[in-house]
């Protein structure tokens, strides 16, 4: 590693900086958690029954892939109240699960306790006890105007709403299952077996080529514009490297040499947890596959970023971990062409 001489101490050496894709570098930041789970206390029989006959917790709603928003917030609500308009209007909940309690850095006051109402149609707002000035709207609609309060909780809901509309039978036997743990169980009343959530692990991937060049590339027609990283699901035996290696190469033909995680980010539609690497290669070539991949580029920062602010391209938004994983490999913030 090359050196520099302090402008302040003389004789005082300080190490050069290193680029934004060096291996061994900063990972993404790390955002503090907004809610505790509480996975000691749902087990609890009849805890959510505690909580709905209390006055203090409140209620997000969700129906189908639609969540209940005011604004730059989900709608947080009292829940006593609300299930009880909710029961008088015919509309009860299907499902009510444990989300957790507030911590210290949510915008919620902290130990508030949190819980999910899963309605089988979305009442219209001003009936059933839905706010007037409310809407209901899908997470891609709001998510850039979202609090991170209200973005955890809608994802964290999200999330487990979708497992329990796909999961309510017992695979081994098709008996239908009963909801326990706060709703973060099933059991199968037959086998007594258990069934916990299940999250898809997919990797996605800034792939670093010959002078620093990034190689992103997308799917569709062959002359769309939107570009993004690389992604792919990990199969069964495989470790997330295995997997960063296999889908480079089966997507673009890019023989991957070496690979770093950098962050994750959670993505249940329906049920994905999207693992961030950077990766290197030799190969300056790529082939797209011609099914998921159907055009590949490669570009130096300054290509980029060009090609962005002219609208030839357009790249991954800031709601997603790609942008996140395309803004460390360029060492800072890309401008869109919006000037956003």
């Amino acid at each position: 590693m090359s050196h520099t001489e302090s402008a302040v101490t003389v004789h005082q050496a300080v190490p050069a900086p290193l680029p934004a894709n060096h291996l061994v570098d900063t990972l993404l930041p790390v955002r503090p958690a907004l809610v505790d789970r509480g996975s000691a206390a749902r087990i609890r029989a009849g805890m959510i029954d505690d909580l709905l006959a209390g006055p203090d917790a409140l209620a997000a709603v969700l129906s189908g892939r639609q969540g209940l928003v005011r604004g730059s917030n989900l709608v947080l609500t009292g829940a006593r109240e609300l299930l009880a308009h909710l029961k008088a209007a015919g509309s009860a909940p299907e499902l009510v699960v444990y989300l957790g309690s507030a911590l210290p850095a949510s915008d919620v006051p902290a130990g508030t306790e949190l819980l999910l109402f899963v309605l089988p149609a979305p009442p219209d707002p001003g009936t059933a006890g839905i706010p007037a000035d409310a809407s209901w709207a899908g997470f891609r609609d709001v998510a850039a105007g979202l609090t991170a309060t209200s973005t955890a909780l809608f994802v964290e809901a999200s999330a487990i709403a979708n497992w329990h509309a796909a999961h309510t039978h017992c695979p081994r036997c098709g008996t239908p299952t009963d909801v326990e743990a706060g709703g973060w169980v099933r059991r199968c009343p037959a086998d007594n077996s258990e069934h916990y959530p299940r999250t898809d692990p997919a990797i996605i991937v800034t792939v670093v080529g010959p002078g620093g060049r990034l190689l992103l590339g997308g799917g569709g027609p062959v002359d769309a514009r939107n570009y993004s990283t690389l992604a792919g699901f990990v199969e069964p035996g495989e470790s997330l490297e295995d997997a960063v290696v296999r889908e480079i190469q089966e997507e673009v033909g890019v023989r991957v040499t070496a690979c770093q995680y950098l962050g994750s980010q959670s993505w249940p539609f329906p049920a994905s947890l999207m693992l961030g690497f950077t990766a290197v290669t030799e190969d300056a070539q790529a082939t797209p596959d011609g099914v998921e991949v159907t055009r590949a580029r490669w570009f130096s920062r300054e290509e980029l970023q060009e090609a962005v602010l002219s609208g030839e391209i357009t790249i991954s938004s800031r709601l997603s971990i790609a942008r996140s994983l395309i803004e460390h490999w360029y060492g800072g913030r890309i401008q869109d062409r919006t000037g956003d």
